[in-house]
């Protein structure tokens, strides 16, 4: 059975729910979720779960993720980036010094309001369909986390590439649009790639036609990272040969470990365990029908 994370490289104009949909007539299986949207427009890396590895979600979707992202100074537009409709703008240049010497003002643990058109929800409904309707919009605010961000290359007057690491639930495109608040300058995102999810990095991702053609090979497995890699982050633990049987039925066993997760083996791989007290028991059933 062909199960783990694959690594989907998204194009723009494609949604990530799309994504899945492909994923699924691929793989011919219903079990698939991916691990953090991107916006319809960005391209770039996107790690789906097929099969048992979508009970792995909670555990690889906080991973830091990385951006390639060009602002543009000049113009600033109702959702931050270059789909919007042009809100203000200016004739004003920003150097690379005056960019460069902001910028360490973003990182670090900040506190960011995301766009009104995202697909965050409030009481059910997505802040961009409440939006579209002209409907108040809450407060959304909360604590995200730049871990770097640097100008990596001038693409021309007032456009720059940037590159950024930061935590789970940041929008690229409202980063860009405060640096330029914080400079008096209208600005906006033009285009994103996403370079890494967790583990999950641009050099081993496929787009779908490549999925389709490793389909019609019979090597579709060898693009698939399997769920005992895509944990490895974990230590290991291993139990012994006669506990097999009572950690699949969820009892615990004494061991002699700190209290955490764990890569959980009795012979073969069984997934995510976790170790309370002395005791390590079974979370996330991983092993195959075989083992």
């Amino acid at each position: 059975m062909n199960e783990g994370i694959i690594t989907v490289l998204k194009p723009p104009g494609m949604s990530s729910s799309d994504v899945v949909v492909d994923v699924r007539r691929v793989f011919e299986t219903k079990r698939v979720g991916h691990l953090g949207t991107l916006d319809p427009e960005a391209a770039g890396v996107l790690p789906v779960c097929v099969g048992r590895a979508v009970r792995l979600f909670e555990y690889l979707v906080d991973k830091q993720k990385t951006y390639l992202a060009e602002l543009v100074f000049g113009a600033s537009t109702d959702t931050q980036d270059a789909q919007g409709t042009v809100l203000k703008t200016s004739d004003r240049i920003v150097s690379e010094a005056e960019l460069d010497a902001v910028l360490p003002c973003f990182t670090g643990r900040i506190v960011q309001t995301p766009p009104k058109f995202s697909a965050l929800k409030y009481n059910g409904q997505k802040l961009y369909d409440l939006a579209l309707k002209g409907k108040e919009i809450p407060d959304k605010s909360r604590e995200i986390e730049i871990v770097s961000l640097e100008r990596t290359e001038t693409l021309g007057t007032n456009r720059y590439l940037l590159r950024v690491r930061c935590s789970r639930g940041t929008y690229i495109r409202t980063l860009c649009s405060d640096i330029g608040d914080a400079l008096g300058v209208p600005s906006h995102m033009a285009f994103l790639l996403r370079t890494e999810s967790g583990a999950f990095t641009l050099d081993h991702a496929f787009t779908i036609a490549q999925l389709e053609a490793k389909k019609a090979d019979g090597t579709l497995s060898d693009a698939l990272v399997s769920c005992e890699d895509a944990v490895a982050f974990l230590p290991r633990l291993d139990l012994k040969d006669d506990r097999l049987r009572p950690a699949k039925n969820g009892l615990g066993t004494r061991v002699r470990a700190a209290d955490g997760l764990y890569r959980l083996y009795c012979g073969g791989f069984l997934g995510i365990g976790v170790v309370q007290n002395g005791s390590a028991a079974l979370k996330v059933h991983l092993y195959g029908e075989e083992s």
